[in-house]
């Protein structure tokens, strides 16, 4: 699958992969921060944002998306950087094709399977997007809201809203291909050959997404994994702390390519 993605800066490249709902925006701080130095490629990923559309969607699939792209870009090996569903794809490309790896970075996310009740609202809150076709932002923000409390979980998955030519707005999202493989492959751990290479996992230190019982599953698999912790910051700890994830993910990609 030719994924959509932007480009910018130049030197060793970084590929960053955004989570469940998201589109390649979600990490432009960061993004920006690191092409001073380097090469970044913001990717949406399969079903989301300007990417195709699918009903296939598990994580070996979408690491050959990445691998792909490197093959499109002429890019021998990468750093892969990614936040949640996207920390897992670049954990299945490490464990499946390590040499295409430079280094991982998994933003808030183990190797491990979850529970598939974590999204119930949003998925709930999205569907009932998708049938409405609201006519404006506001309306669509009530309608989410009788699903999904927190304004700014809403605020975040709105940006996938676009106006049709009829005026209407429609979910940029294929939510079919995001619902049919959600309970059964979403959620599931990467699996594969342990990746030698050196690992960051950066963990919200408010969020239950990376737990003290993951730890031996996470050194099993990246037996080199640092691991950072953010405090104050739950899930999106890219957004909430932009300027301690940056610095985080900046130390180690310089001791990693001595920039």
């Amino acid at each position: 699958m030719k994924l959509n993605y932007v480009s910018q800066g130049s030197g060793q490249p970084v590929v960053l992969m955004h989570g469940m709902f998201g589109s390649l925006s979600n990490l432009g701080v960061v993004g920006r921060a690191l092409a001073d130095q380097y090469q970044v490629i913001a990717v949406d990923m399969r079903n989301h944002g300007e990417s195709p559309h699918s009903m296939t969607m598990d994580y070996p699939a979408m690491a050959v998306d990445i691998v792909e792209l490197l093959d499109d870009l002429a890019l021998p090996k990468a750093h892969l950087l990614g936040h949640s569903m996207g920390g897992k794809v670049a954990m299945q490309v490490a464990l499946n094709q390590p040499d295409r790896v430079a280094s991982l970075m998994a933003a808030d996310i183990a190797p491990v399977t979850y529970q598939p009740d974590r999204h119930g609202g949003v998925l709930a809150g999205l569907s009932a997007l998708a049938e409405a076709r609201p006519s404006s932002r506001q309306q669509a923000d009530q309608l989410l809201a009788q699903h999904v409390s927190e304004p700014g979980v809403r605020a975040f998955l709105l940006k996938n809203l676009r106006r049709a030519d009829d005026g209407r707005f429609d979910l940029l999202l294929y939510l079919d291909g995001i619902l049919a493989n959600y309970h059964e492959t979403l959620t599931l751990a990467p699996t594969g050959t342990p990746f030698a290479g050196p690992a960051l996992f950066i963990k919200g230190a408010d969020s239950a997404y990376i737990q003290e019982k993951h730890r031996t599953e996470i050194l099993r698999l990246f037996p080199h994994a640092q691991l950072k912790v953010v405090d104050n910051t739950g899930h999106w700890l890219h957004a909430e702390k932009p300027a301690t994830f940056n610095k985080i993910v900046m130390d180690f990609l310089a001791e990693e390519t001595g920039n």
